[in-house]
Parts: C-alpha cells; sequence; structure tokens
C-alpha cells in the first residue's frame, strides 16, 4: 500500500530560515520603538510598568519590561545587538529560538522581581541581550555543533566584554536584570539542547543600564 506525503503547493516555496529569523529580529526592534513612540506620547509613563521587585504590580514588569526604555538613548543602545543577537538566535530554527527568549524572559525578569531592591524600577531590552548571548556561546556545546560553536566564538569576540555587566554595582544599571538574563539564557541552551546518545543507535534528544526617575534602574 502506497503512501504519499504533501509538499509546498505548486511554485510555492518555503520561505528560508534565514528570512524569516531576520524579519522576526527587524520586527522585534520596530516593536521597541513603537513603544518607546507611545511612551514619549504618554509622558513616560509606561515606564512605571517595568519590574517593581515583591509588589503584585510589578509583576506585569516581568512581561512588559523588556519591551520599555527609559528614554531613546537607551533605546538606540540596544537596537544593533537586539537585531544582531536575536537574528543568531532565531536562525538556527525559529521555534527553538522563540522557546529560548521566553524562557530567557521569564527567568529574567522573575529573578529581578525576586531579588532586586524594593525601591527600583527595572527596565530595558538588555536583560533579553545578556540572556542571548549566553545562549549563543552555550547552545554549541550541547548541540555538539561545529557551526554554532563557531557563532559562539564569534559573538564572545563581538559580545562577550558585556559579561562584566552581571557584576553588582551602584551605577544605576540592572545588573540583576543582566545576571538573571544570563542564566537564562544558559538554561535555554541546556534546556533545548540537541544531545545525541554516543555509540551505535543512538538517538538524538531535543533535550536590561541607567535611571530612570528615583530608585528606578534599566538594564542595557
Amino acid at each position: 500500500m502506497s503512501g504519499r506525503v504533501d509538499g509546498p503547493p505548486p511554485g510555492k516555496r518555503p520561505r528560508p530560515t534565514w528570512l524569516s529569523a531576520a524579519m522576526g529580529s527587524v520586527g522585534f526592534v520596530v516593536l521597541l520603538y513603537v513603544m518607546e513612540g507611545v511612551d514619549t506620547v504618554a509622558d513616560n509613563r509606561l515606564d512605571l510598568y517595568g519590574v517593581r521587585p515583591r509588589s503584585d504590580e510589578g509583576l506585569v514588569g516581568v512581561l512588559l519590561a523588556p519591551l520599555l526604555h527609559a528614554g531613546w538613548v537607551h533605546l538606540e543602545a540596544n537596537t544593533v545587538p537586539a537585531l544582531v543577537l536575536l537574528f543568531l538566535v532565531l536562525v538556527t530554527g525559529i521555534a527553538r529560538g522563540v522557546a529560548a527568549t521566553a524562557i530567557i524572559w521569564v527567568v529574567g525578569g522573575l529573578g529581578v522581581w525576586l531579588v532586586a531592591p524594593a525601591n527600583e524600577i527595572h527596565l530595558g531590552a538588555s536583560t533579553l541581550i545578556f540572556g542571548w548571548v549566553v545562549h549563543t556561546l552555550l547552545r554549541g556545546f550541547w548541540d555538539r555543533s561545529g557551526r554554532e560553536l563557531l557563532i559562539g566564538v564569534l559573538v564572545l569576540l563581538a559580545y562577550g566584554g558585556i559579561l562584566v555587566g552581571v557584576v553588582p554595582s551602584d551605577s544605576g544599571v540592572s545588573w540583576q536584570g543582566h545576571l538573571f538574563g544570563a542564566l537564562g539564557g544558559g538554561l535555554a541552551a541546556y534546556l533545548l539542547g540537541r544531545r545525541r546518545d554516543d555509540g551505535p543507535g543512538g538517538r538524538g534528544a531535543v533535550g536590561a543600564g541607567g535611571t530612570r526617575g528615583a530608585g528606578g534602574r534599566f538594564s542595557g
């Protein structure tokens, strides 16, 4: 009994992964600029929806903080890293990249909510940026992929210096956001890594920086 597997409709080719990754990266950054434009028109009131540690209202910031920035200079500083790193996270698999970003987003936000001082507001996309850096550094190790290891080395050379931002400081930078974003990136690399059992018959298993107002902090 013969079977048939339907392919794409005649004349319609699947969109290349690199193109989908580029569109996702650019679309995310466009969203950041739209949010900052709305925030500017609203006299920066959206910044109040950043992560406010250990307050019920501050939990909203776990979802919104990476989309908010303390002004255009803050956003501009995050633009190129977000474009490059999100593209690199997505280009090896869109679903996997989105899952990694979700893990970084939640771990970063909840970590800040749990441990940062209670009188601060944390916001900015660099929680994600730190997570993406660590994710791309480690994913090749878990995947045992030469290509991904090479990407990790290039990311280390280009952006490895920012990892000093996980060190505690009093400069108004949300080092907590950087730290927990990085931890989320490492966790995502481990959980989503395609590890293979050794030997015959083994099978693969898929396994935010400055101040906004008094006491406020932003990552990035």
